[in-house]
């Protein structure tokens, strides 16, 4: 007699890759993923700062990638993962904190943007690889957390994530001290990521800085290039038609495939 599945752990698969694995079939490793994000509570503000690379696998995809996302006016998110993971995350989680404002006329709570963003990396159990930093300032004052992938959380004054974490949570164990100014602050953010970009393959390129109070947002976008290009081409490449064959070529007519019915006024529309 057969019994019903009741849930629970499943190990159908495991004798079935071990075999494929003795065969000499390649089983996939997940591609390391690399970024220094981080953050920092001020006095009335918060903080967030990130480097700009994007790698996939040993390859640098991006030089100049944004890695702190909108959520709402006065909260944003640093990103750390897959890059599509963290994007598309923080992007529902905006659009639904959209709706609720429209729906309640009032402005977004952090609280409210944690909540929603763990309870969707939780119903994941982890394969939504975004390691998130969620800070902005609400009517409860300034506030800093971390997401991890698989829905726990954290709130402190200052907080890493991503592969240059420990480079970045260095410089905040040495020099961070409570009621920092504002200058303080970027200045503080700046060297963490940049310790990030120097010591961490995965991280590198440009610092980028979002500082958020109570009267508003201020993006510093590129806020420092320490690893400018010092080379530039004085001719562009320039590749002149025919470099690239046609193999072939097919010209299909819209008309043989498109029927367009004109409706006249007082038509009545077929519901059939």
């Amino acid at each position: 007699m057969e019994l019903p599945n009741r849930g629970g752990f499943d190990f159908d698969n495991t004798k079935r890759n071990a075999f494929l694995e003795q065969h000499g079939a390649k089983l996939p490793f997940a591609k390391k993923t690399g970024t220094t994000i981080c953050g920092v509570v001020f006095n009335g503000g918060v903080c967030l700062g990130a480097d700009t690379r994007a790698t996939e696998g040993p390859i640098v995809a991006d030089k100049n990638c944004e890695k702190i996302h909108y959520i709402a006016p006065n909260i944003y998110c640093c990103g750390a993962g897959t890059a599509a993971d963290t994007e598309n995350a923080t992007a529902l989680i905006s659009s639904k904190l959209a709706l609720h404002r429209l729906s309640t006329g009032r402005p977004s709570r952090i609280t409210t943007a944690l909540t929603m963003l763990k309870q969707m990396l939780f119903k994941y159990q982890g394969h939504v690889s975004a390691a998130l930093v969620l800070g902005g300032v609400d009517i409860t004052g300034p506030q800093l957390h971390t997401i991890y992938p698989h829905g726990s959380t954290d709130q402190l004054p200052y907080v890493t994530m991503g592969s240059g974490s420990l480079a970045a949570m260095a410089v905040f164990e040495a020099k961070y001290k409570t009621g920092l100014t504002r200058e303080e602050a970027i200045d503080l953010v700046h060297e963490a990521i940049s310790s990030g970009i120097f010591n961490d393959l995965g991280s590198g390129s440009n610092v980028d800085i979002t500082i958020i109070t109570k009267d508003g947002v201020e993006i510093k976008r590129n806020y420092d290039t320490p690893n400018a290009r010092k080379f530039k081409r004085e001719k562009p490449y320039v590749f002149p038609p025919g470099t690239t064959p046609v193999l072939s070529k097919t010209i299909t007519p819209l008309g043989q495939k498109v029927i367009v019915t004109e409706i006249t006024a007082g038509d009545a529309m077929d519901l059939s």
